[in-house]
């Protein structure tokens, strides 16, 4: 499955969900996470996609390692079943997960 599978799969996932996918780059911050996902409540995600045998770049476990840091949700998506996973968790309400 290639990454951009997943990536449809999460937009139309977050656009049932009532929310925004938007893609993000930040000119000359490499490895932030490739979708801001905006959710009704106020509810922020950054979240970043991958294959399932992809891996993330040290920049990219940087990124996440600063989210983590400032309590930002922040998730990596291997899967379609992991976006699904996700998006079901945001309409019970879940609180986020690590």
């Amino acid at each position: 499955m290639r990454e951009s599978e997943i990536e449809q799969h999460l937009k139309w996932h977050v656009q049932m969900l009532g929310g925004k996918a938007y893609k993000w780059t930040s000119p000359g911050l490499r490895g932030v996470a490739d979708r801001v996902v905006c959710l009704p409540g106020g509810q922020v995600w950054f979240v970043e996609l991958k294959a399932p045998r992809g891996r993330l770049s040290e920049l990219q476990k940087l990124f996440a390692a600063d989210m983590a840091r400032l309590k930002q949700p922040y998730v990596v998506l291997w899967s379609k079943e992991m976006v699904d996973e996700w998006a079901k968790a945001r309409r019970l309400g879940q609180a986020p997960k690590d």
